[in-house]
C-alpha cells in the first residue's frame, strides 16, 4: 500500500469553541471515518440544545462590543486569518481529503476558494459603505447606512466542509455580526481548524463560535429568539420545508441554497476535445457530490438532419464514454487519483438506489461503475467508478432527481428550444452549461434559462467570491444569495436618516 501523508495521525476527540473557549461536548461522540481507508480519524459530539443556547448567549453578549469595532480594524483581523490560512493551505487541503474523500487537488481547489472569500471580505470599509443625498427638499439631506443585526446561525453541508461556511461567516463577522456556526455532522474537522485559525489571528471570545452536532442543534437555532438570520446549505427538502419555513415562522432572515440537477448542453458547433475534458469534471469531480456537477448531457441537433444528428449523438457519446471510463479512481491523497469515494457507505447506496431505478425505468446503461475499480488496496466500501446511461427520457427518476453522486445521464434535444424546455421543465434552477461557438445560441441560453448559474463552454459554474453564488427554483429560498455584496446586504440592515437642522 502507498504511504501517503496524511495530517491526522490519531483520533481526534472534536470539542465545541464557545466564548473563545474549546469546550467538550456533554452530547453523545460519534465516529468520523475517513471513506478511503474506513478508518476511524475523529470523534465528533452530537452537542445538546443547551449547549446551542449557551453559544447563542457567547455570541449576544459579545455583539455590542464587536459592532463598535471599526469596520478596518474587524478586517485587519480577517487579513490575518487570511495570512494564517495560507500558511497552512497544504494541511487543510488534506484534512478535507482525509474527512471527505475528494481528491487533493480537488481539496486544494477549495481551500483557494475558501480563502479568497475571507480575502473579499477584508475589503469591507468599502462595501459595507452606504451613500447620502443633499437637499433632498430645501434644507434637508437624507443618507443610508447599514448596520449589523446581531447574531447569525450557519448551517454547513458535508460536500465542501472547508469552503461553504467561508460564503458566510467573513462577511457576517467583518459586518460587526457575530457567528454561531454548525459544522456538517459527517465531516466537522473542518471547521474545527478554522475555528482555531480564527481564535489564533486575535477574534474576540463570543464572535465565532462553533457548536457540532444533528438535528438538534438545528432544530435548536432555527427556534432560538437571539439568532436574527440563518444561512443553510443542504437538500431541497430541508432548505424548503423546514429551514425556510420554520424561519419564515419565527422572522429570521434566511439565505438556504439547496438541491440541483444540471443540465449540459452540447451544440453541433462545439470543440468536442475541450467541451468532453470539462465535462468530466464537471459530472465526475467531488465524486458528483456538488450542487453545480451537470448531471444531464444533451447533444443537441440545431440545424441538423436526422442522420447527421445521430452521428453527431453518438460521435458525444462514445467521446464521453471513453473519457469517463479512464478516470482514475482511489484515495485522493495519491496525486495520481482523479475521483475519490463518496463521503460514506450509505452515500454509497442511495446512489446504487438510484442506478438501480434507472435501469427498471428503462434507461440504457453504457458504462456500469458498480464494478468498482480502485487505484491501491482500500476498502471498496464507499467507492463507486462513473456510471453514464444513454437514452433517458425526462420522465425518468435519474433525470429528475439529485443523486448526487457519480451518475451521467444523455438525453436527445433536436433544437436548442427542446432543450431549454427541458431545463424548465426540471424543478430545479441552480446552474446549465452550453457548449458552443455560437454567440447567438450562447446569448439566447444565457438569456431564456431560468437558472441562476450559467457556463458559457464552463462545465462548472462557479461564481467567484466577488459575485453571488445565484440559484432559483427549487435551488435556492431567500431573497440575497451568498458571498460578495449580497452577503453583505444579507448580513446588515439599511437605515435611513433624514435630517434637517435648524
Amino acid at each position: 500500500m502507498v504511504t501517503l501523508e496524511e495530517p491526522i495521525k490519531q483520533v481526534l476527540p472534536l470539542k465545541n469553541f464557545v466564548s473563545g473557549e474549546w469546550k467538550e461536548s456533554r452530547g453523545e461522540l460519534v465516529n468520523i471515518v475517513n471513506p478511503a481507508t474506513q478508518k476511524v480519524i475523529a470523534k465528533n459530539p452530537m452537542s445538546t440544545r443547551e449547549e446551542l443556547n449557551e453559544a447563542v448567549e457567547a455570541a449576544k453578549e459579545a455583539f455590542p462590543a464587536w459592532r463598535r469595532t471599526p469596520p478596518l480594524s474587524r478586517a485587519r483581523l480577517l487579513f490575518t486569518m487570511k495570512e494564517i490560512m495560507e500558511e497552512r493551505f497544504e494541511e487543510l487541503s488534506r484534512i478535507q481529503t482525509m474527512e471527505h474523500g475528494k481528491t487533493i487537488d480537488e481539496s486544494r481547489g477549495e481551500t483557494r476558494r475558501g480563502i479568497e472569500q475571507v480575502e473579499v471580505a477584508t475589503g469591507i470599509p468599502s462595501l459595507m459603505m452606504g451613500y447620502n443625498l443633499e437637499d433632498i427638499a430645501s434644507g434637508i439631506d437624507e443618507y443610508l447606512i447599514r448596520q449589523p443585526l446581531g447574531v447569525f446561525g450557519i448551517i454547513a453541508p458535508f460536500n465542501f466542509p472547508f469552503m461553504v461556511p467561508l460564503w458566510y461567516a467573513p462577511y457576517a463577522v467583518a459586518t460587526g455580526n457575530c457567528i454561531v456556526l454548525k459544522p456538517s455532522d459527517f465531516c466537522p474537522i473542518s471547521q474545527t481548524k478554522v475555528a482555531e485559525i480564527a481564535e489564533e489571528a486575535g477574534f474576540p471570545a463570543g464572535v465565532w463560535n462553533v457548536v457540532n452536532g444533528g438535528r438538534d442543534v438545528v432544530s435548536a437555532m432555527l427556534d432560538h429568539p437571539d439568532i436574527t438570520g440563518i444561512c443553510f446549505v443542504g437538500s431541497t427538502r430541508v432548505g424548503r420545508d423546514v429551514v425556510y419555513r420554520r424561519c419564515g415562522e419565527t422572522g429570521k432572515k434566511v439565505l438556504a441554497q439547496c438541491g440541483a440537477k444540471n443540465f449540459m448542453l452540447v451544440m453541433p458547433d462545439a470543440n468536442l476535445d475541450r467541451t468532453i475534458a470539462a465535462s468530466m469534471t464537471s459530472f465526475f469531480g467531488n465524486t458528483g457530490q456538488r450542487c453545480l456537477s451537470n448531471a444531464n448531457l444533451i447533444p443537441v441537433g440545431e440545424g441538423l438532419s436526422k442522420k447527421e444528428y445521430e452521428n453527431f449523438y453518438q460521435k458525444v457519446v462514445d467521446a464521453f464514454v471513453n473519457t469517463a471510463s479512464k478516470i482514475r479512481v482511489g484515495y485522493g491523497l495519491d496525486e495520481s487519483i482523479q475521483m475519490g469515494p463518496l463521503r460514506d457507505t450509505d452515500k454509497k447506496q442511495r446512489v446504487l438506489g438510484y442506478i438501480e431505478k434507472g435501469l427498471e425505468e428503462g434507461a440504457e446503461m453504457i458504462f456500469d461503475g458498480r464494478e468498482v475499480k480502485i487505484i491501491g488496496d482500500w476498502p471498496p466500501d464507499a467507492f463507486l467508478n462513473p456510471t453514464v446511461f444513454k437514452n433517458v427520457s425526462p420522465e425518468m427518476t435519474i433525470s429528475k432527481e439529485e443523486i448526487f453522486g457519480p451518475v451521467a445521464s444523455i438525453m436527445r434535444a433536436k433544437s436548442l428550444d427542446e432543450a431549454i424546455d427541458l431545463i424548465h421543465s426540471n424543478p430545479y434552477g441552480n446552474a446549465a452549461s452550453i457548449f458552443t461557438s455560437n454567440g447567438r445560441w450562447a446569448r439566447d441560453f444565457q438569456y431564456r434559462v431560468q437558472c441562476g448559474n450559467i457556463g458559457i463552454n464552463i462545465g462548472i459554474a462557479a461564481p467567484m467570491a466577488f459575485f453571488p453564488f445565484s440559484g432559483m427554483k427549487d435551488s435556492f429560498f431567500g431573497t440575497l444569495h451568498g458571498q460578495g455584496r449580497e452577503a453583505v446586504r444579507f448580513f446588515t440592515e439599511s437605515k435611513v436618516v433624514i435630517q434637517r437642522w435648524f
